[in-house]
């Protein structure tokens, strides 16, 4: 049996925990009660795959279903796959050991563009072709979704079906409609045609490009019967949608082993370089009892002594305080801490400070994201440096010596003189701190800052902004640290490699699937980890495939060409976006959706709360 063997090598493996599969509240069902088998592949490890909430969400959505199974896979360490093909395992699922080949669908959820050569190993090794036009029996359907799929075009040859938006009603319908046609002796092509008329449904393969000369997209056309624009899903109403009361408790450390509950979706900010800002609209936020019973019911099932409320922005739910309260009624209680990620600078208060003291003791972290208020405004981070200061000193007052910034550059219309405001800035919050602590010996402060490379990205207003050359990167850290006068403050900086590979799959066309082939096929796998990321076999495939990576990245596009994600529709207009590029030039700001409507195109009939 396939599940002996499993165990029989995974003692050899770094971390066996990873593969065996058992732990507590794994779903396991009668196989011969089951229409439909889904495999959800996270194309990543254990440790970051089982802290994701989305695969959390979907697994019990499915799992609900009598008649559908819905099991766990991970991408293995390079360690444990060198043991699978010596010893012929197949990819499997966690919960039956089986291999996931013989499955109805094989579903991936793309957080990142560096996990792209990882989805087509998992395939591999799973014992499939990669590419789905050599895959051609009615199972697996290989679907993917998530975030990266606002642009799937680099994928469109390895992916059978793309899952737009928002995926609770949407999976659920798309296997109903699969269980129907399987029972009737449907063909691939068959299904693929009902299924590309379900809303938020993209079935590449239903679609032709054309390219011009200069190797922009000249057109993008579809066929059988497909839509000329596919429009993402979204759930109206966030307060019964579905929400598990329990989660898989891994035998194993996992980047994040807590609870965790999603008290908002969308953001009401409209930071012009943020796309989660814009795919994730419009802002809808759960009441307060809702996240109330599902926080206690998370805990009592599982255990968990730490509950994170998850958002794009948790300070801007609009009864936080009262949110706060209603759970630290039971938190306290149980001796549960409350965790607050994606807090703002600009409505950081006592209270909230409070509130998160009890789990984060070692320091505070907040996105500046840049050094003067002129850039500030151009990227619509809408804070001033008074907000920034005036947080600063509530965690100063309140105990904190230790504070991380996170800014990025490269960003539109940047100067050294915005690189020298960061330094600037920071300096400032270290003579804050010694003015706060005048006096008292012993007290020192730490100030980090983090320094990413912007990378322009689809469905922002900066999509057709082109990113900074590695020489222009490289003399702006050179300035950066060259302003820094004081050992109080660290400086780091991302890879500049990675965020070059993110923005040219990011913003990249169909040319792209046969770099990635290639540079799997030349040994790219598990690339957004360091250890693993090798950007000179990525240089090998971009010269095998004659594909140039600095028209995808270094490009400043204008505003009437055709992305490659043209007919993939996120609700939010282009003439919106344009708009919001033409305002960044000039450094104007556009209120946030709280503050009035801005006509990004998102309707009020999807269930926005700040919708005009």
């Amino acid at each position: 049996m396939l599940k002996d063997k499993i165990q029989q090598i995974a003692l050899q493996a770094q971390k066996p925990a990873r593969y065996v599969g058992g732990e507590y509240g794994s779903v396991i069902k009668d196989k011969s009660k089951i229409d439909v088998r889904f495999a959800f592949c996270f194309p990543d490890t254990y440790d970051v795959g089982m802290s994701h909430l989305g695969m959390k969400i979907l697994y019990g959505l499915k799992n609900a279903r009598e008649n559908f199974w819905c099991e766990r896979v991970f991408a293995p360490e390079k360690d444990f796959e060198k043991l699978m093909r010596e010893n012929g395992i197949p990819l499997y699922a966690l919960e039956s050991m089986d291999p996931i080949k013989d499955f109805d669908f094989i579903g991936f959820t793309l957080q990142y563009e560096l996990c792209y050569t990882t989805v087509l190993n998992m395939l591999d090794l799973a014992g499939l072709p990669v590419r789905a036009k050599d895959r051609h029996g009615l199972y697996p359907i290989v679907v993917a979704g998530g975030p990266c799929v606002c642009n799937p075009e680099p994928l469109v040859d390895f992916i059978d079906i793309f899952i737009l938006g928002e995926g609770e009603e949407v999976n659920l319908e798309l296997m109903d409609l699969y269980n129907e046609m399987k029972k009737k002796g449907a063909s691939k092509e068959e299904f693929l045609i009902a299924a590309s008329k379900i809303g938020g449904i993209y079935v590449p393969s239903f679609y032709d490009v054309e390219y011009n000369d200069d190797k922009t997209v000249k057109a993008i056309t579809p066929k059988n019967g497909a839509p000329q624009k596919v429009t993402k899903r979204v759930i109206k109403d966030f307060d019964s949608v579905y929400y598990p009361e329990n989660f898989v408790i891994p035998f194993t450390d996992i980047v994040h082993d807590r609870a965790v509950v999603e008290v908002l979706r969308g953001c009401i900010r409209g930071c012009r370089f943020c796309q989660a800002g814009y795919i994730y609209r419009p802002f809808r936020e759960k009441s307060v009892d809702t996240i109330a019973k599902e926080t206690k019911a998370l805990c009592d099932n599982t255990g968990y002594e730490e509950v994170s409320l998850s958002s794009l922005s948790t300070s801007d739910h609009t009864k936080i305080n009262e949110m706060l309260n209603t759970l630290a009624d039971y938190t306290d209680k149980e001796q549960i801490s409350l965790a607050l990620p994606s807090l703002r600078i600009d409505n950081f208060s006592e209270e909230l400070l409070e509130k998160i003291q009890k789990v984060r003791k070692t320091g505070l972290t907040f996105a500046a994201e840049a050094g003067t208020q002129r850039l500030r405004d151009v990227i619509n981070k809408n804070i001033t440096e008074d907000e920034i200061l005036s947080t600063c000193k509530t965690a100063f007052e309140g105990g904190y010596n230790s504070v991380k910034l996170y800014f990025m550059l490269g960003l539109p219309t940047e100067t050294l003189e915005d690189i020298e405001g960061i330094a600037v800035l920071t300096q400032k919050i270290v003579d804050l701190f010694y003015e706060i602590n005048k006096g008292k010996k012993g007290k020192t402060v730490n100030i980090s800052i983090s320094t990413a490379t912007f990378v322009p990205k689809p469905h922002t207003p900066f999509e057709f902004e082109p990113q900074a050359t590695e020489e222009e990167i490289k003399e702006r850290q050179k300035h950066l640290l060259d302003c820094i006068s004081t050992r109080k403050i660290k400086c780091s900086y991302h890879n500049q490699n990675v965020s070059l590979l993110e923005a040219v799959l990011a913003r990249g066309d169909r040319k792209l699937c046969d770099v990635i082939y290639e540079a799997w096929r030349l040994g790219c796998n598990l690339d957004s980890w360091d250890e693993h990321f090798n950007f000179e076999l990525w240089q090998k495939a971009f010269e095998r495939c004659g594909v140039n990576p600095e028209f995808y990245a270094n490009r400043k596009r204008s505003f009437d060409e055709i992305m490659p994600w043209e007919h993939i529709d996120y609700m939010i207009s282009k003439e919106f976006l344009i708009r919001e590029n033409k305002k960044a030039r000039l450094a104007i700001t556009t209120r946030n959706c709280k503050e009035g409507c801005s006509g990004c195109g998102i309707k009020k009939e999807c269930g926005g709360v700040y919708c005009g």
